[in-house]
């Protein structure tokens, strides 16, 4: 069944709001934008057509607040609703409120959400589909005498994983049997306080893994390409830093492989829309899925650059019943494409956030650079949200001719009035062991240690 997106509410800020507000129109689509008390001044409120406040600056006020996104989607007469990432992009109770609406959410269902959301739950789902997992508990844990029991089949060092966790949060790594305790118990109370929900399960650590994801997209109608992957090892506290494709550590088979892997998760699932089947890769590179997120996520212009695929267009087209005008032998990858994710933080000072006026701003450009931001001279970065301000992308030929023109793209960058990494990204960029490629999830953290 074809739907007409007419009006789509755009329910989130900063970037992603502006890139998908840009998307929406291209293709025609009237879109509306909401925005707390804030963010008044933003960027992606003069860019809709329309745009309502939904509330004060506290998030659960506004942005995370189901009731008050439902009435501007009603004052507004939208028919869609685009969650982008964050905020209520994974909240499967908000996705059948809109389905409950005969509003069009656009992304997965509420039932899909829900069930790849649990963590627990979308192992073994992908157990039974013939994907690797990483060994660890059959499911949710039901007490600290069973966590005992999983850890001491399986060997130290374990992590502890909310289920429903997300964003770095409720995750403790436990090295031996002396530190069980204490974790357990604080995992347990983070994931309650965070999700509202306290079942964790247990999963061997891979020591020293990259972390490798690879982007999907899939119709209505049981059609699914994969879009290569991202590799995400450049990370701090499990925030990523910078990503890119293709990763240093996959050759052509072990790409297919995964992406076979990653094409029998959405069939297991059922899948539908744009979604990341995220894998750890160990250093015999064996492969093991480690969750899925259902939504858009903030490194997907690596693999827009990459294949030249409009992954935002593709997510509108997919939420109204089109089908998917490719097939897997269609889909290439050209060149190397790297994003540095611009952060307003001191990185001198434990990466402490700089909020603050934008005094002065000068964004990068040229062949094969490309720029998604939120931020303006004048503007204001809030105190309240994520530090991440602005993304750069870039296309190279091969690895060394993108990570030249990364370095080119953040010198260039000036951004006057608060601090930003900018300084720390370029170091990374410089670094020995990242232009040689031979670098794991622990690569900051040695890093900043040197």
């Amino acid at each position: 069944m074809f739907l007409v997106l007419e009006k789509v509410l755009v329910a989130n800020r900063g970037e992603i709001a502006v890139r998908i507000i840009r998307a929406c129109k291209e293709m025609n689509i009237k879109t509306v934008a909401v925005y707390s008390e804030e963010d008044k001044d933003s960027l992606h409120i003069r860019l809709a057509d329309e745009a309502v406040c939904i509330g004060p600056a506290n998030l659960h006020s506004s942005y995370l607040s189901e009731k008050n996104i439902l009435e501007a989607v009603n004052i507004t007469g939208a028919d869609s609703v685009h969650p982008g990432y964050g905020f209520l992009s994974e909240n499967s109770g908000f996705a059948k409120m809109c389905e409950e609406c005969n509003i069009n959410f656009i992304g997965p269902s509420y039932e899909i959400i829900e069930m790849m959301g649990n963590k627990s739950n979308s192992k073994e789902l992908m157990k039974k589909a013939g994907v690797p997992v990483i060994p660890g508990s059959d499911g949710v844990v039901k007490n600290l005498d069973e966590a005992k029991r999983i850890s001491e089949k399986i060997g130290y060092p374990i992590m502890l994983k909310a289920s429903s966790g997300g964003g770095g949060k409720g995750i403790r790594l436990v090295e031996d049997s002396s530190k069980l305790e204490e974790a357990y118990n604080l995992v347990k109370k983070e994931s309650k306080l965070s999700f509202g929900n306290d079942d964790i399960y247990i999963e061997k650590f891979i020591v020293n893994p990259r972390h490798v994801e690879i982007q999907i997209l899939a119709d209505k109608y049981g059609n699914a390409v994969y879009l290569g992957e991202r590799d995400c090892s450049i990370q701090r506290k499990n925030q990523k830093i910078l990503e890119e494709s293709p990763s240093t550590v996959l050759d052509s088979k072990l790409r297919a492989k995964m992406g076979e892997a990653a094409l029998k998760a959405v069939k297991a699932s059922k899948y539908s829309n744009a979604g990341t089947v995220e894998f750890l890769v160990d250093k015999n590179k064996n492969f093991y899925f480690m969750e899925m997120n259902t939504r858009v996520q903030v490194e997907h212009p690596v693999s827009e650059m990459l294949t030249e695929i409009d992954i935002v267009k593709e997510q509108l087209k997919i939420a109204a019943g089109e089908r998917l005008e490719y097939k897997q032998s269609d889909i290439r990858f050209t060149g190397h494409c790297i994003e540095c994710r611009i952060n307003a933080e001191n990185t001198n000072k434990n990466f402490m956030p700089s909020p603050g006026i934008i005094k002065e701003l000068n964004l990068p450009g040229g062949n094969g650079v490309r720029i998604d931001t939120a931020i303006y001279a004048g503007y204001k970065v809030p105190a309240i949200y994520d530090s991440m301000i602005a993304k750069i992308i870039v296309k190279g030929k091969d690895r060394n001719d993108a990570i030249l023109k990364m370095k080119r793209a953040l010198e260039e960058c000036v951004i006057y009035g608060i601090d930003t990494n900018i300084d720390f990204l370029l170091s990374i960029l410089e670094d020995k062991k990242f232009i040689d490629g031979k670098f794991d999830t622990s690569y900051i953290e040695k890093f900043l240690n040197k």
